[in-house]
C-alpha cells in the first residue's frame, strides 16, 4: 500500500471503523441479509455468498495501493454492520474518494453513518492532508446524494452514460454518475456542521 495512507481505526461514540479483514465475513454476511441489499439495482452490494470474493477483491486493492477498506462496527454489539472506503486514492494530488459504503438496513439514517463520514473526512483532511475529497453515486439513488448533500458535498456535475450497469435487474442499462466534493477550505464549515448534527443525536 501507498505510505500515504495505511490501515487504520477510527473510532466515535457511535461508529468503529477497523481495517477490513476476513475475521469480518460471518457478520458481513448476516448484515447484507438485513434488507436483502443486494436487490438494490443502482449499486453493487454482494450477495451473502459473494461476501468472501467481495472482501478479498478490497484487501487486493488495498495491496494495490488505490483502495483503503474499513469494516463499519456497531460499538453497542461489536459486530460489523457494513463497509466503507477510502478508494480511487491518488496520492500524488492528495484526492481520494469515500464510496463503496453500505450499511445493514437497521442501522442507515442513523448516527452511526453521520459519524463515519466525520471521521473518514477529519482523518482525510487534518491528517492525511487531502486537497479535494470525492463521493460518487448513480443518479437514481437518491438516499445516497440526499445523505451526501446533507454532508455539505458540492455536485460538481454528472457523467452521463459513465459506466455501464452490471445488475440483473438493470441489464443494459448505463448509469450517469453523480460527482461530489469537498474541498479543504470547505472542511472548517462541513465539520461544524457535522459536530453540530451529532451534538443533537441521542445515545
Amino acid at each position: 500500500m501507498t505510505s500515504w495512507i495505511v490501515p487504520t481505526t477510527l473510532a466515535g461514540q457511535h461508529v468503529q471503523l477497523v481495517p477490513l479483514s476476513h475475521a469480518h465475513h460471518a457478520d458481513l454476511a448476516q448484515a447484507v441479509q438485513d434488507g436483502q441489499l443486494w436487490q438494490l439495482w443502482y449499486t453493487a452490494i454482494p450477495k451473502p455468498e459473494g461476501m468472501a470474493d467481495e472482501i478479498q477483491r478490497r484487501l487486493d486493492l488495498q495491496d494495490k495501493g488505490s483502495m483503503c477498506p474499513f469494516a463499519v462496527i456497531e460499538p453497542a454489539t461489536g459486530r460489523a454492520v457494513g463497509m466503507t472506503t477510502y478508494m480511487n486514492i491518488d496520492a500524488a494530488n492528495r484526492r481520494l474518494e469515500i464510496g463503496a459504503t453500505w450499511y445493514r438496513q437497521s442501522v442507515q439514517r442513523s448516527p452511526l453513518n453521520s459519524q463515519a463520514k466525520r471521521l473518514l473526512l477529519g482523518h482525510a483532511f487534518e491528517h492525511l492532508k487531502c486537497i479535494a475529497v470525492e463521493f460518487r453515486t448513480h443518479f437514481f439513488n437518491q438516499q445516497s446524494r440526499r445523505a451526501i448533500e446533507r454532508l455539505g458535498a458540492k455536485l460538481d456535475g454528472i457523467l452521463r452514460s459513465h459506466q455501464i450497469n452490471p445488475h440483473p435487474l438493470a441489464a443494459g442499462s448505463l448509469r450517469d454518475t453523480c460527482v461530489y466534493s469537498i474541498l479543504a477550505a470547505e472542511w472548517p464549515s462541513v465539520k461544524a456542521h457535522l459536530d453540530h448534527q451529532l451534538s443533537r443525536s441521542k445515545d
